[in-house]
């Protein structure tokens, strides 16, 4: 674990900047297919991740690579270990839960839009744990096993994300152009 990061309660807990950036590279299992004829609007993804990639690498990664400026994703699948967080509104941070198991993924929603001239992925999940309980959140990591299959809707009409100093977070901004 990282030395900056605070440990909290529950044990295995702690907190992560909100600006926390995943590290680029970590998904090369990784594979994407065109779901519309070339030129088609809205454009459609099957973005399969395979056995060990790390999803929210996987996710910027292909962000950046097909030059989305605003899209909607949901996605299924399986993960050999995953980490959630929860808001802490008081430390404007975000409460890190591993969770260090085999989970199904029954859950998966996400966006992309543009913060500071590239494409910011925000997901949340809520994954299965093998006594048929849940967990969910904000995705910080995930290790995929088998499989996790993300269809990818891009958006016509690019969305901008502004920072808001009340929250310590990049929010997605209407207005903006």
């Amino acid at each position: 674990m990282n030395p900056n990061l605070i440990e909290c309660s529950p044990p295995g807990a702690y907190y992560v900047p909100v600006a926390n950036h995943p590290e680029l590279g970590k998904a090369p299992g990784m594979r994407v297919q065109l779901l519309t004829s070339e030129g088609a609007e809205p454009r459609q993804y099957a973005v399969i991740f395979g056995k060990g990639d790390e999803v929210a690498s996987g996710l910027i990664e292909f962000a950046q690579r097909y030059h989305l400026t605003s899209a909607h994703f949901t996605g299924v699948g399986a993960l050999q270990d995953v980490t959630v967080a929860w808001m802490d509104r008081e430390k404007k941070s975000y409460k890190a839960i591993p969770i260090p198991q085999q989970v199904e993924v029954l859950s998966m929603i996400g966006d992309v839009a543009m913060f500071e001239g590239k494409p910011a992925v925000h997901t949340h999940l809520v994954v299965g744990l093998d006594d048929a309980s849940a967990k969910g959140g904000h995705l910080i990591e995930a290790h995929v096993f088998p499989t996790l299959e993300v269809m990818v809707t891009v958006d016509p009409v690019t969305m901008q994300k502004r920072f808001d100093p009340e929250t310590g977070l990049a929010l997605i901004d209407p207005r903006a152009r």
